[in-house]
């Protein structure tokens, strides 16, 4: 285990390593609610040495006999679950009086610092997501389904899957560490308050209080695949409270609403391993890894040891670049042409009824009105029909530009439509497009497709407000603006937050 160039040295190892057994600590990695990681050496016949990690104990912990005889229990398993993607344990022991795990060391970076320092990167791969999704389930399947001498189920979970227990190698290997003094902790309820930190990867029966199984395990790593996906949190909040209440709810917005290239199957296998209720998730592992496998292989989404360690070193050299002020290196097989984001705004002009006055102006004065602000504030017009438009402005320069400038135009087109004596229906929704260069469209049938059919959409559901409707991604950048209009239904337990423009 190691957290790679991340580690703290220790100042009192200025004087040397500080001998523990038969083993000199080197560098402290880390310290955490539970234990201090160290990189340490031990020594061998004919000067032979070895480079690993002994994770120690803390002291306070030493002195709770319950947690001791069941990280015992769970340690002297992990001792047995050699495995090409789970870190392996090579010793458990006690010195003077502190209890630690001797584990291998693994050159590199763990998940939750590669997604940090990926971040300049844009959007995280989709491919690699998936491959260090597959390879962990491919530790879990290892581990669940592991028995004992005399064949029986050692039932094994290791009830902390987070991106901070994934190790991912500079040789682009993907290892699962921390079984056995995880399960311990949780099973120790005295030490409830002092596991922190990990609450946003919770399954929902594991807040509960309930029995712990291998859904709990398949629950967490799919917090972290959809993290992946989407760049966003899915149930981290503001306070542990609020946090494990949207654990507890397990209410899981569409990632296609924050990452529109992620398929409907995609979102199909991310949601069932997300399903509140352990009969709708996936049964086991295996089961999971076959269903994934098998969409990689239907959406052309291929990955290797080597592709994953090519981008480990292109994440690493663009965060030494940003730190020195240059740009950072494009990602490894980028396209030539990749997808753009885009802004697509729906607007119609709907008469008023008749109990109204009747409209003041033509609706095709209206529209040269309109293709004026739309021209003011860069939007093409894609499609035009009597009274009604669909505008987008490709987000070459970031969604933020874009969403502010149609937002602008959506106001400015409001208050024309109103004073023509018009009803204004619109829906404005960020996404992503592939534009080819020649006919400056997307493929065959966008019209239909992605943010084109959202804010269709859209802009008929607001047409009994008469006020422009926005979704979650929108309205993120201009909250000062919106207000949440309500949660809309898609499929089973997925849905999109919508926002009014004010």
């Amino acid at each position: 285990m190691s957290q790679g160039d991340d580690a703290i040295l220790d100042d009192g190892l200025s004087r040397g390593p500080i001998v523990f057994g038969e083993y000199h600590l080197l560098e402290k990695i880390a310290t955490g609610g539970m234990a201090e990681v160290w990189r340490a050496r031990a020594y061998g016949m004919a000067g032979f040495e070895k480079i690993l990690v002994i994770k120690k104990v803390l002291p306070t912990l030493g002195e709770d006999s319950d947690f001791i005889n069941l990280f015992i229990d769970e340690a002297r398993i992990a001792v047995e679950l050699h495995h090409v993607n789970i870190v392996q344990v090579f010793d458990l022991g006690e010195i003077d009086g502190q209890y630690y795990m001797a584990m291998e060391h693994v050159n590199g970076l763990d998940l939750a610092r590669l997604l940090h320092r990926a971040r300049n990167l844009g959007p995280f791969p989709i491919p690699l997501a998936l491959f260090i999704v597959a390879e962990v389930l491919k530790a879990l399947a290892f581990a669940h389904d592991r028995v004992n001498d005399r064949n029986e189920p050692l039932r094994i979970v290791h009830c902390d899957i987070s991106p901070q227990n994934v190790l991912i190698s500079y040789a682009g290997e993907v290892k699962l560490t921390d079984f056995g003094i995880s399960r311990a902790a949780f099973q120790a309820e005295s030490l409830h308050k002092v596991v922190r930190g990990k609450y946003a990867y919770m399954s929902p029966e594991q807040v509960e209080g309930k029995l712990l199984d291998r859904q709990t395990d398949l629950f967490s790593i799919g917090i972290v695949l959809y993290e992946m996906l989407t760049g966003q949190r899915l149930f981290k909040a503001r306070t542990r409270e609020q946090t494990l209440e949207r654990v507890k709810r397990a209410e899981v917005p569409s990632p296609r609403a924050w990452r529109p290239e992620i398929t409907e199957d995609l979102e199909g296998l991310l949601l069932k391993a997300l399903a509140r209720r352990t009969s709708d998730r996936f049964r086991g592992a295996q089961e999971f890894h076959e269903a994934l496998s098998a969409l990689m292989v239907r959406e052309g989404h291929r990955a290797t040891n080597n592709d994953l360690a090519a981008y480990l070193k292109v994440v690493i050299e663009s965060a030494s670049a940003v730190a020195r002020g240059e740009p950072p290196p494009p990602p490894p097989g980028t396209r030539t042409v990749p997808p753009t984001a885009v802004v697509v705004l729906a607007v119609e002009a709907a008469p008023p009824p008749r109990t109204m006055a009747a409209p003041r102006t033509p609706l095709t004065a209206l529209s040269t009105e309109w293709l004026r602000t739309i021209e003011e504030a860069g939007g093409e017009v894609w499609e035009r029909g009597e009274g009604a438009m669909l505008v987008v402005w490709v987000a070459r320069g970031g969604l933020r530009l874009s969403i502010s400038r149609a937002v602008q135009a959506c106001a400015q087109l409001q208050r024309q439509t109103q004073a023509a004596g018009y009803r204004l229906s619109a829906g404005l929704a960020p996404g992503v497009a592939r534009i080819h260069t020649d006919t400056r469209r997307p493929g065959e049938g966008w019209e239909l497709a992605g943010p084109f059919y959202l804010a269709r959409w859209m802009m008929n559901l607001s047409a009994h407000r008469g006020r422009a409707l926005l979704t979650e991604v929108g309205a993120q950048h201009m909250q000062s603006r919106t207000t949440v209009l309500g949660r809309i239904p898609i499929q089973g337990n997925r849905y999109i937050n919508l926002y009014e423009l004010g």
